[in-house]
């Protein structure tokens, strides 16, 4: 995140989404910059009935060997265990790819998963996939979704990610340029191009493809694949939620800041570096730690080196930066014994249900410099960890823009962080109306939650 009102790369890519819209729908405003919004009223607030009304999204995960089971496999077998996943049984094929990052074309064994067919509870305008997994090095994946629009035509295959844990097979990437006229992939997110239209879509499946050098036994083993779909309200503000209990969980402090012009070519060094920042500091709360050898290529006078590594290891090259919300999540799922989801949640709280069962929260807002109280700054997207909230209600973050380490906890006013982070459209700083992400988050948690934190997840929509 930069300290300057600079437009996100997710935003400039997204805004051809509103450009779209309004040339051919003709309102205003169609949608938020980022294709996330339901129809509303334009410049209104959301209606305080749909809010409180039914949850506005849909999770789906296949984390169990009876889910693996139930899809079509092509050369892959479930495994159980503690933690059952999918695995390469026998290559279905070879194929070559490219990797357009490198220029390298290499020839690759896989094996294909295809979900069931998932009937969204929440007809959507978005839907955002995620997964967990294990790539030795020699393999990788990639994740795709096919979705069906309510009046019965489909969507084309879109890939949503191809990814693996290190960066010395292929380049961990999204893909740009998916689009079939009415829906369009901006890096991590499948969005419905005209909102207000009302096209929306209805169902999906996924295909997981497992790729491994030939010849090999190697396999990447995926515990967890599913998605998220939304409709989230059109809205400019939020209904004010009522503080529940004082809370605060004890989570390690990260600056971004400190990282400035360190391996600039991870997203211009550590200035930009707010999500990966935040993902360390919760992957670190749950006791993951990086051993010496992983960490050996930072430079030995760079303060905490696993911010560093945080920002290789998540970094989209395509998208040029850090912030690929599931590359963040699948990179905390690196870790022993933990799972990672992106979703959105609805109210504080919701929050407040989460921190109550011991579980911190990446969120995901954007905000003008006197719109969030004691911030300090100005931008067009940022990641924080909320950590607890005060006798008062108030938001306790570890915020990573922060100069210092021990500058990083800080007290956000309850009003204002509620608003920011779950409106859709906001203004900007040139007066413009531009996207909100609308309660986007990240969760990580054990991969053996206990039966508190089961019940939050559940309160909350994840399982």
């Amino acid at each position: 995140m930069s300290r300057a009102e600079q437009p996100s790369r997710r935003t400039l890519l997204a805004a051809a989404v509103v450009a779209a819209a309004v040339s051919s729908a003709g309102p205003a405003f169609a949608g938020t910059a980022t294709g996330r919004s339901a129809a509303g009223p334009a410049g209104g607030s959301a209606d305080p009935e749909r809010v409180a009304g039914a949850r506005p999204v849909d999770n789906r995960a296949w984390t169990s060997c009876s889910d693996w089971r139930g899809g079509a496999a092509e050369g892959t077998r479930a495994v159980a265990g503690v933690r059952p996943g999918l695995v390469i049984a026998k290559a279905a094929g070879t194929t070559e790819y490219t990797d357009p990052h490198t220029g390298d074309t290499t020839a690759w064994e896989y094996a294909a998963w295809t979900s069931p067919v998932h009937r969204l509870t929440v007809p959507a305008t978005e839907v955002i996939a995620s997964w967990n997994a294990h790539t030795p090095d020699g393999t990788w994946i990639q994740v795709e979704l096919q979705g069906a629009y309510a009046d019965g035509t489909g969507t084309p295959w879109y890939v949503m990610g191809r990814w693996a844990a290190g960066d010395q097979d292929i380049r961990r990437t999204s893909v740009d340029g998916q689009s079939d006229g009415r829906s369009t992939v901006w890096t991590d997110t499948l969005a419905v191009d005209d909102s207000a239209s009302g096209l929306r879509l209805v169902s999906y499946r996924l295909r997981l493809t497992l790729h491994r050098r030939p010849g090999t036994v190697l396999t990447p083993t995926v515990w967890r694949l599913g998605a998220m779909g939304s409709d989230v309200p059109d809205r400019f503000t939020v209904p004010a939620s009522t503080p529940g209990p004082a809370e605060e969980l004890i989570v390690p402090r990260y600056s971004q800041e400190i990282h400035k012009g360190r391996y600039p070519e991870y997203d211009n060094g550590g200035e930009a570096w707010c999500s990966p920042t935040s993902s360390q500091m919760i992957i670190e709360y749950w006791g993951g730690r990086l051993s010496e050898e992983q960490l050996a290529w930072v430079d030995p006078s760079y303060t905490d080196p696993q911010v560093c590594h945080a920002a290789r290891h998540t970094y989209d090259h395509q998208y040029a930066g850090c912030g690929n919300w599931p590359f963040n999540a699948a990179y905390a799922a690196t870790f022993e014994d933990l799972q990672g989801v992106v979703t959105r949640l609805g109210s504080l709280t919701d929050l407040e249900t989460l921190i109550g069962a011991g579980i911190p929260v990446i969120t995901s807002q954007s905000f003008r410099e006197e719109e969030l109280t004691g911030a300090g700054y100005g931008t067009a997207g940022h990641l924080m960890t909320v950590i607890g909230f005060t006798e008062d209600g108030d938001v306790i973050a570890n915020d990573p823009a922060s100069p210092d380490n021990e500058a990083v906890r800080r007290v956000y006013r309850r009003r204002e962080w509620e608003n920011i982070w779950l409106r859709t459209k906001r203004y900007n700083a040139s007066g413009k109306v531009v996207s909100g992400t609308g309660g986007v988050c990240y969760l990580y948690f054990p991969a053996r939650p206990t039966s508190r934190m089961r019940k939050a997840l559940a309160a909350v929509g994840v399982r």
